[in-house]
């Protein structure tokens, strides 16, 4: 049932997603305070969200200890309920400065309608990314950090294991290397035709190529930590980008681990690269990763939308551990 915060006649109303308690949430509204000095309010178009992510937070699963760092930008509450989370919101600038009206921008928001936001903390879309496309800006921007963490190169073999959004970018970004030498590993035989698509190779994990420059873990299981393990060559860096919550992986670290000198490197988007940090800023990485959203190969990573206004039914479905669900996209009205 949705829970209505108790408003003036006249007030603006913004309705938002919350996570209320295990398996559980709700949508919520709740009125916004007058229009601050350079700020924008903007009615969102689109959104998506983040299956890995908001999977633990819906079941809970954040551990108390990743309290703090796990707190999106602009999140409402605090863990583990209830709380309003989300960060992809693409939206039309309906009241702010005159240059910025009708101007349709992404932010790092929670799921909701309305929202207000300093100018700072927003981004211009380019003509030339569709709406619905650019809700993938911040797991592009999660994939470019990985790039620049795991410095692929030219002719490089790179294998990334975990066919899912992040997975796939990762993947997409490193085809456009000269004449490397990429592929996706996922348990998915469907997960071929995407790979195909975004112009990489694919294979399932009992096929998966050996002796790699570079390794990408995106599949949040151990399998396929081990899988990922293996395709690495010798002193060749294996990157972690899945985040387990309060669950415990085993590692293969026996064998030849050592011996081969292999590299376990996290990467996290929370920091930027260490290799761009003196130079780059969080904006001008999320302005670049939005750029990179100009090819219509991407929208096969695109689920058909789900109304905002059905979300609290549909989530067991969409956040379910049988999901094979790629970005799900959120409509708005």
């Amino acid at each position: 049932m949705p829970h209505n915060a108790a408003t003036s006649s006249n007030a603006i109303l913004s309705q938002s997603l919350w996570y209320v308690a295990p398996e559980c949430a709700e949508i919520r509204s709740e009125s916004l305070a007058p229009l601050p000095h350079q700020f924008l309010r903007v009615r969102a178009l689109f959104g998506s969200l983040s299956r890995g992510t908001e999977s633990l937070i819906y079941r809970g699963l954040v551990p108390e200890s990743e309290y703090s760092r796990m707190a999106a930008p602009w999140m409402g509450g605090t863990f583990p309920f209830p709380v309003k989370y989300g960060y992809s919101n693409v939206g039309l600038v309906e009241e702010g400065p005159t240059e910025w009206l009708g101007q349709r921008v992404f932010a790092l928001q929670p799921h909701q309608t309305l929202y207000q936001a300093d100018m700072q903390n927003v981004v211009l879309l380019p003509e030339k990314v569709s709406s619905e496309r650019a809700v993938l800006a911040a797991n592009m921007e999660t994939a470019l950090n990985a790039v620049w963490d795991a410095t692929p190169g030219p002719g490089d073999r790179i294998v990334v294991v975990g066919g899912g959004v992040v997975g796939c970018l990762i993947a997409y970004l490193c085809g456009h290397l000269p004449s490397a030498e990429v592929t996706l590993v996922d348990i998915n035989p469907e997960r071929a035709t995407i790979a195909r698509q975004l112009g990489v190779n694919f294979s399932l994990p009992e096929a998966a190529p050996s002796d790699c420059d570079v390794v990408f873990h995106c599949s949040a299981s151990a399998a396929g930590l081990a899988t990922a393990m293996m395709a690495a060559g010798d002193e060749a860096t294996v990157l972690e980008m899945s985040w387990y919550g309060d669950r415990q992986v085993q590692a293969p670290l026996g064998g030849a681990f050592h011996s081969r000198q292999i590299r376990l490197q996290s990467s996290q988007v929370g920091h930027v690269a260490a290799s761009h940090r003196p130079r780059w800023t969080h904006r001008r990485r999320l302005q670049a990763a939005i750029n990179m959203l100009h090819d219509p190969r991407l929208d096969v990573l695109l689920e058909p939308a789900v109304h905002f206004s059905d979300l609290p039914d549909r989530l067991p479905d969409l956040l379910g551990t049988r999901s094979t669900a790629l970005c799900c996209l959120i409509r708005y009205p």
